[in-house]
């Protein structure tokens, strides 16, 4: 895992997480919905799940589990 103070960088150093992504990750490793993390960080539901969606992707995972178990390994969380 390579950090700065921007970005957090997956294993695949070419996909970054934003600082906005990995807040919405420690969420998601917390179990919060979508709309939980839309309510929490102050954005629409619809912007959460475009924010997972962009995680998993970056992560090379399927599912929130893959990515939250995955998070972990990482140390993102």
């Amino acid at each position: 895992m390579i950090m700065n103070k921007d970005y957090f960088f997956s294993e695949k150093k070419d996909k970054p997480l934003t600082k906005r992504e990995k807040q919405v990750l420690e969420l998601l490793c917390q179990g919060y919905t979508n709309k939980q993390i839309g309510k929490t960080l102050n954005i629409s539901s619809y912007t959460a799940k475009a924010h997972v969606c962009s995680i998993l992707q970056n992560l090379d995972v399927k599912d929130r589990v893959q990515a939250a178990v995955k998070a972990v390994r990482l140390g993102f969380v």
